[in-house]
């Protein structure tokens, strides 16, 4: 079983920006892959970003070129750089991690509210 731990959601004005970040810990991941998706009121789950254990990553059409997902220094950490950020970027960011065959592991969720 793998534990997910996110931080860095909150509340900035439009144009700001904000770091959020999941740390997976309880096992030794090898091959994964992870993914930022986010929900806001009234609306479906949307995926955001994804990166690979190999480094690959993967970007929504809304937030190509203001959003970056990197594994930073440790191998089993996720961030999301959000610069830029704009109103409809509101939602509660959820952490997933998928290894194959067939485990799926969600954080619990941080809430970004982008309002002025």
């Amino acid at each position: 079983q793998v534990q997910l731990v996110e931080s860095g959601g909150g509340l900035v004005q439009p144009g700001g920006s904000l770091r959020l970040s999941c740390a997976a810990s309880g096992s030794t991941l090898s091959a994964y892959i992870m993914t930022w998706y986010r929900q806001a009121p009234g609306k479906q789950r949307e995926l955001v970003a994804s990166i690979t254990s190999g480094g690959g990553t993967h970007y929504a059409d809304s937030v190509k070129g203001r959003f970056t997902i990197s594994n930073g220094n440790a191998k089993n950490t996720m961030y999301l750089q959000m610069n830029m950020l704009k109103p409809e970027d509101t939602a509660v960011y959820y952490c997933h991690v998928y290894v194959a065959p067939t485990s799926h592991y969600w954080g619990q969720g941080t809430q970004v509210t982008v309002s002025s």
